[in-house]
C-alpha cells in the first residue's frame, strides 16, 4: 500500500511545482531570457572569447604567433607567421603566409578582401582563432576572437538581483525625430547615433527618462545608476525594450538589464551612457557585476 501512496505524493508534488510555474510567469520569462542571454555569451560569436583588438596601421601589419609579428597572436594557438593584413585608403586586404592554414569558410585561403564587406563580417580561421575587421571612426582594427580562450575558461555565470515586477515599469514613448546623441566610448573615442525618442516613466513616484537608440520598433537604452560602481558595472548597463503600442506606450524591464561586453573582456569598445541616460536612482535589478569596476 505505500507504493500507491507515494506515488500519489510524487503527482501533487508535480501539480505543485507546475502550479507555482505558472503563477510566476514573470519569473520564468526573466529566467528564460537569461539562460538564453549566458548562451549567446558562450556562442562562436559571443564576447566571451575576444581575446585581441589590434588596431591597423597603413599598408601592411604582419599577424602570427612569433613576436617578430607587428600583431601578435596568441602563440599557443597560432603558428608563427600567417600573412599580413593590408590597410590601404580605407579597404582591408589579407595576403597569407606560404603554407600558412587560414581558412575562410571551410576553404583554406590565399588572399581575401576583409573591408569594407557586406551584411556581416568577413571572418578568416586557423585552429581556435578568428578574426575580421571592425571600423570605429577613421580607424581599423582587427577584433580576433580565441574559442579557448582565457574568458571563456574563466566564465562561472552572472549573478543577478532578485527577479520582481516592481522594477518593471510603463513608459511613455517621445519621439526626438532627427536628434543625434553623442556617444562616448570606453577607448575614449566619440560619434553620433541618430535617437528616435526617449521614455519617460516614474520611479517612487519619480519621474525619469531614457534616451533611446536603434529603432522605435526596436528601442536600445545605455544607462547608468546608482548600483554602478558598487553592485554592477561601472560603465553601466544595457537595456531592450519592446516597441511602443498605438498610444506610444511601452514598458521598460529593468530585471532584464544585462552588462556591456566591456565587462567580460578588455577588448571590447562599448559604448557609455549619455549625461541624460545617468539615472539618479539605484536600479536594483538586473546583472551584477563584481569584477574590476
Amino acid at each position: 500500500m505505500k507504493t500507491p501512496v507515494t506515488f500519489v505524493g510524487a503527482l501533487l508534488l508535480g501539480v505543485s511545482l507546475l502550479a507555482f510555474r505558472s503563477d510566476n510567469p514573470h519569473e520564468a520569462e526573466i529566467k528564460s531570457w537569461h539562460q538564453k542571454r549566458i548562451e549567446s555569451l558562450k556562442a562562436e560569436e559571443g564576447w566571451l572569447n575576444l581575446a585581441g583588438l589590434f588596431w591597423l596601421k597603413e599598408g601592411e601589419n604582419t599577424i602570427g604567433g612569433n613576436e617578430k609579428n607587428s600583431i601578435v597572436f596568441p602563440a599557443e594557438h597560432s603558428d608563427a607567421f600567417l600573412g599580413k593584413v593590408i590597410l590601404k585608403d580605407g579597404k582591408v586586404t589579407f595576403e597569407a603566409a606560404p603554407q600558412a592554414a587560414v581558412q575562410l569558410g571551410e576553404q583554406a585561403v590565399a588572399n581575401a578582401e576583409l573591408f569594407p564587406y557586406q551584411g556581416k563580417p568577413t571572418v578568416l580561421k586557423h585552429k581556435t582563432l578568428r578574426w575580421f575587421i571592425i571600423q570605429r571612426g577613421d580607424k581599423f582594427a582587427i577584433r580576433l576572437r580565441d574559442l579557448e580562450g582565457t574568458y571563456v575558461k574563466a566564465f562561472k555565470g552572472i549573478e543577478t538581483f532578485p527577479i520582481t515586477t516592481d522594477w518593471k515599469v510603463k513608459a511613455k514613448f517621445i519621439p526626438t525625430e532627427g536628434k543625434k546623441l553623442t556617444i562616448l566610448d570606453i577607448t575614449g573615442r566619440s560619434y553620433e547615433q541618430a535617437s528616435p525618442g526617449k521614455f519617460v516613466f516614474t520611479i517612487d513616484g519619480k519621474e525619469y527618462s531614457l534616451e533611446s537608440v536603434g529603432s522605435k520598433e526596436r528601442p536600445h537604452f545605455v544607462f547608468g545608476d546608482l548600483t554602478n560602481k558598487h553592485d554592477t558595472y561601472g560603465g553601466g548597463r544595457f537595456l531592450d525594450a519592446p516597441a511602443p503600442d498605438a498610444e506610444g506606450y511601452t514598458y521598460i524591464d529593468f530585471n532584464k538589464a544585462y552588462n556591456p561586453p566591456c565587462a567580460f573582456t578588455p577588448y571590447a569598445t562599448c559604448p557609455l551612457p549619455t549625461k541624460e541616460n545617468r539615472l539618479q536612482v539605484a536600479i536594483k535589478a538586473g546583472e551584477k557585476y563584481h569584477g574590476d569596476h
